[in-house]
């Protein structure tokens, strides 16, 4: 019995954390990322930043979460040989990041 109770509040407890994971997709259209932020359960990110970093982990940009849970900036030179990483950090203390590969910045700029 305690140990069903012990199990059953484990269980629960994990819930929350689960409910309002951050998710970061960033796309390139032409010559320009964008990165939207969302939580799982839809709810926009209110405060944070966005951090670009290179192939090397070297901070390129550092912009704040737009309105929306968008934000937007010009590529990076380089960036279409390398790759980057996007991080995002927010407010509420959760963070994801989104890795754009070379390949990826390819077809983005193709479709333009």
């Amino acid at each position: 019995m305690i140990r069903s109770l012990v199990l059953a509040l484990s269980f629960a407890a994990a819930l929350p954390a689960a409910a309002h994971d951050l998710r970061v997709f960033a796309s390139v259209s032409g010559g320009t990322v964008t990165v939207e932020s969302t939580f799982s359960t839809g709810r926009i990110p209110t405060g944070g930043e966005v951090r670009v970093r290179d192939a090397e982990d070297t901070l390129l940009l550092t912009l704040p979460i737009g309105d929306g849970g968008e934000t937007s900036f010009a590529l990076p030179d380089g960036a279409s040989e390398t790759g980057l990483m996007i991080e995002v950090d927010v407010s509420e203390g959760h963070s994801d990041y989104w890795l754009l590969t070379p390949e990826d910045i390819a077809h983005g700029q193709e479709t333009n």
